[in-house]
């Protein structure tokens, strides 16, 4: 790929696999998963949604990780107004070990343990952080507008060893990168590991959704398509880069993008905005 307007065109469109939907509901858990029609030892990632958010406002990003050969999953449990974040991190667990354990799509698919990904929005990234910092071997960790939450996802950050990147959402009240983001970003980069926060450009909290819901009028929020766009591009580059060891899109997973800047929380406001 030429340069990071390449690779957000390519990134953000369909990949090449065709598609199977399965519902998680045949092991005894609520929610979707999308896999590739066929293949073995694939990598996988399991998404936890934001606060109040179906998981169904999520299909857009799985499927679009399934045509590039991921096998994608979100539960839709602890949906309701007082979620347990400990019960949340639980599923999300327990979705991945049934990604893993279990062939898919009548024996043809099967999932490298070894190449496995937790990603969330909003409180369901908090809960992933709370996931990630229990699970061995996790290949990657992917925030979007990532929220505080109890039990601490600021704890778990320091514990979580696995490559993390966040996007915050530019235009965000309800989990503005101040003072979620950064902080979370902060903890990790003082546990040592590779992390990596990005604020995407006019994006507001539920810009990473697609369809309708009635929340969208209590969080504020309208459709964002280039919110979706940009994130579809730069979610698959760095589960690409570190669950498949494809270097083709670093111009992504490296430095500036357009609309997506890195973003240095251990600098002062100042230098972080001057240009």
């Amino acid at each position: 790929m030429k340069g990071a307007k390449d690779a957000l065109g390519v990134l953000s469109r369909p990949g090449p696999h065709e598609v199977r939907i399965g519902d998680l509901g045949l092991v005894g858990l609520s929610g979707t998963i999308y896999t590739p029609v066929e293949g073995l030892g694939l990598p996988a990632v399991v998404l936890g949604h934001d606060w109040l958010q179906p998981a169904s406002r999520y299909v857009e990003l799985l499927r679009h990780l399934a045509t590039w050969g991921f096998v994608a999953a979100a539960p839709n449990t602890q949906r309701g107004p007082v979620p347990s974040m400990t019960r949340f991190s639980a599923d999300l667990l327990t979705t991945l070990d049934v990604v893993c354990g279990v062939r898919l799509g009548d024996g043809r698919i099967s999932v490298d343990a070894r190449r496995t990904a937790l990603m969330g929005h909003g409180i369901g990234a908090g809960a992933a952080m709370l996931a990630a910092a229990r699970r061995e071997r996790l290949g990657a960790v992917v925030t979007l507008a990532p929220s505080k939450i109890q039990p601490s996802n600021i704890d778990a950050a320091k514990e979580i060893t696995a490559p993390t990147l966040h996007l915050a959402a530019q235009i965000d009240s309800w989990a503005p990168a101040a003072g979620h983001a950064e902080p979370l970003t902060e903890a990790g980069l003082e546990a040592g590991r590779p992390v990596q926060l990005r604020t995407l450009d006019k994006a507001g909290h539920l810009g990473f959704c697609a369809g309708r819901h009635w929340s969208s009028i209590l969080f504020q929020n309208k459709a964002q398509p280039k919110t979706r766009k940009i994130t579809r591009a730069l979610v698959t580059a760095f589960l690409l880069e570190h669950l498949c060891d494809e270097s083709r899109a670093s111009v992504l997973t490296e430095g500036d993008v357009p609309g997506a800047p890195l973003v240095d929380p251990t600098r002062d406001e100042d230098e972080n905005t001057e240009d």
